[in-house]
């Protein structure tokens, strides 16, 4: 069984509805359609309640580092965010594909949700336009490559962490 289909679920009615629809000549009934409908919003709500959390901490964390650096020109809390999510996203999604044990519920919410809410490029692309646009080209630069170095680089580690963890 993989995690987040168990009876519990939102949405586990709904996979009892739709094979019941199914049996009966597959084209789309009631009851096949109100599947559909309930299964796009519980979707919808793992991808949001993920992104609460996500973007929660990516504020938590963001500013923590940021605290600690008060006096740096370029945006460390956003670099830490940034590398630690793009670690996190590399491992999990390792783990997932090579164990299959994510329901697309959970992966939406892991995936999607939490850690598309955590590591978010708009913020980085916010703040290096700011660099550029007060005249700190260099220091735009130098974000930018920091961001693409690190970030790849961390995907590319949590990856082969993950897979050599799991052997």
């Amino acid at each position: 069984m993989r995690i987040g289909e168990s009876p519990s679920e939102l949405g586990a009615w709904c996979a009892r509805a739709y094979t019941i629809a199914a049996a009966y000549g597959g084209r789309p009934s009631l009851t096949t359609q109100r599947f559909q409908k309930v299964l796009l919003v519980t979707h919808i709500l793992f991808v949001g309640l993920g992104g609460f959390a996500g973007a929660t901490c990516r504020f938590l964390v963001s500013g923590a580092v940021q605290r600690l650096v008060p006096l740096a020109i370029i945006p460390w809390g956003t670099l830490v965010v940034n590398v630690a999510g793009c670690t996190l996203i590399g491992v999990l999604a390792a783990v997932a594909e090579s164990r299959a044990i994510l329901s697309d519920s959970i992966r939406l919410f892991v995936f999607t949700g939490v850690l598309g809410g955590f590591t978010t490029f708009s913020a980085f692309s916010l703040e290096t336009l700011r660099l550029v646009r007060d005249g700190d080209a260099l220091h735009g630069l130098v974000h930018v490559g920091l961001h693409l170095v690190l970030c790849l680089a961390a995907v590319f580690a949590g990856d082969a962490l993950a897979r050599l963890a799991l052997r």
